[in-house]
């Protein structure tokens, strides 16, 4: 199957706000990495805006033409944020608010009354929810009996551990994404995905159906160009 790459541009709004101008434009970026071969663009705007600011996700929203999802944490401001942009996925993530980047998945059993009425909204409005969560097979099954589409794998313990025993350090993510696969759940991905470990991830993991990669890869866009690294990751996941 095809495994599709969202580019999370975060960290341009991020470069952008340090100047509290429009350089580099984030508007600009979204349809150059499409045009370049992205798949989707990812954002996921924080209450504090220091990245991605809701005004830019309504200026975004009729830019992006392949899929816009929008990740974050499902407090009331988010919710009515999603329900009046309508992306083609949302992806619920655990943080607080003042988090600085995402660290763990939900414990989907602990929230789940709150997880399904959230999931309930957005399914009703045609949006497909993806439920940030870590390997455990029980936890994505419950992912499951609470309505969501996709799981998304927080897959840092994999990265983590890649240098030092890259097959122990994936074993978790096949056996969890045959249990998605096995709930009737699709599969997404990120968190610490890179040009060193993708490839083997993506060769590993079976009904991979998207992976979401921001840091690393703006990153590696200061020394190759854009161009040129998404022309990367593309290839580790052919």
């Amino acid at each position: 199957m095809t495994t599709n790459l969202s580019v999370n541009i975060n960290k341009i709004a991020t470069l952008r706000n340090s100047r509290g101008e429009n350089n580099p434009d984030v508007e600009k970026v979204a349809v150059d990495c499409e045009a370049f071969g992205a798949d989707g663009i990812t954002v996921h705007p924080r209450p504090d805006e220091r990245h991605i600011k809701r005004d830019d996700v309504f200026r975004l929203r009729p830019l992006v033409k392949t899929e816009f999802n929008i990740e974050g944490y499902p407090s009331p401001e988010f919710i009515d944020l999603v329900m009046k942009v309508k992306p083609e996925q949302v992806t619920l993530v655990p943080d607080n608010p003042d988090q600085l980047t995402s660290s763990s998945g939900w414990d989907v059993e602990a929230n789940f009354d709150f997880l399904c009425d959230v999931v309930d909204r957005f399914r009703d409005a045609g949006i497909r929810t993806s439920i940030f969560v870590g390997t455990d097979p029980d936890n994505i099954r419950a992912a499951a009996r609470a309505g969501a589409d996709r799981v998304e794998l927080y897959t840092k313990p994999y990265a983590d551990g890649f240098d030092r025993d890259p097959e122990a350090a994936v074993a978790p993510f096949v056996e969890a994404s045959r249990a998605a696969h096995r709930a009737g759940l699709g599969v997404n991905a990120g968190h610490d995905l890179n040009l060193q470990n993708l490839k083997f991830f993506h060769d590993r993991v079976p009904f991979l159906n998207e992976v979401s990669i921001g840091h690393a890869l703006i990153s590696d866009a200061l020394y190759l160009g854009l161009h040129e690294t998404i022309r990367r990751y593309k290839e580790c996941l052919a």
